[in-house]
Order: C-alpha cells, then structure tokens, then sequence
C-alpha cells in the first residue's frame, strides 16, 4: 500500500513533468530507469529513492524541496495542498498554464485582467 508521503511526492514529479512538456519515456531517460518505473513512482505504488530523486529534480528543473511542499511534519498533506494537487492533475489545467506562460507579459498581463473581469 502506497504512503501518503510517497503519493505526494509522486503527484508533485508529474504535475512538473507535465508543465515542462515531458513525457514518462523522457524522464526515464534522465533518471536512468525504465518508464514502467516512473509510472510507479508517480502513483506512489514505488517509493523514490534519494539518488533517483536527484537526478529527477534536475531533469525537471526544481529542487529536491520543490516534491515535500505542502505536506506536514507528520506526513499529511495540508488542505491548500491537496487543492493545488487537484489542479495539478488536471492536464488540460497545465496545457493553460503552459500556454499562458507563452504568452509576452504584456499581452499576459491583459489577458490576467481579463480573466480575473470574467471569473467576478
């Protein structure tokens, strides 16, 4: 059975991964393990090992840090946490982050005054 801790840390590896766009293959190639693997470590069915999850945090551009955010001392995960979670395992929620940060600043800066017009 997965740990709370493990899933976390397993959500947190692919929302990254899909804000950059990569996909299991490509990561498994930075992390020197088959793609089956990260799909393990991704569900938290595997526990990531600390050398692994060296090479994966520079593969996917973050610190080591970047993987506990959001969780408690005891291992649980805050209720803010679990909602950027949600968020983040939307993928259609990423493709728009990703195509928001595409966008130049000024054009962005237009488009979050308008998103925020239409969400009131």
């Amino acid at each position: 059975m997965a740990n709370s801790v493990d899933r976390h840390v397993g959500r947190r590896i692919r929302a990254r991964r899909w804000l950059l766009g990569l996909t299991q293959a490509d990561l498994a190639e930075i992390a020197g393990v088959k793609f089956q693997q990260i799909q393990k470590y991704e569900t938290g069915k595997d526990r990531v090992s600390a050398s692994k999850l060296w090479l994966i945090a520079a593969g996917l551009e973050t610190n080591i840090p970047f993987f506990f955010e959001g969780l408690g001392a005891d291992g649980t995960v805050s209720a803010r946490s679990t909602d950027l979670a949600n968020v983040l395992q939307d993928k259609e929620a990423i493709e728009l982050v990703r195509a928001y940060y595409n966008i130049p600043q000024h054009l962005r800066e237009q488009l979050f005054k308008l998103a925020r017009t239409l969400a009131s």
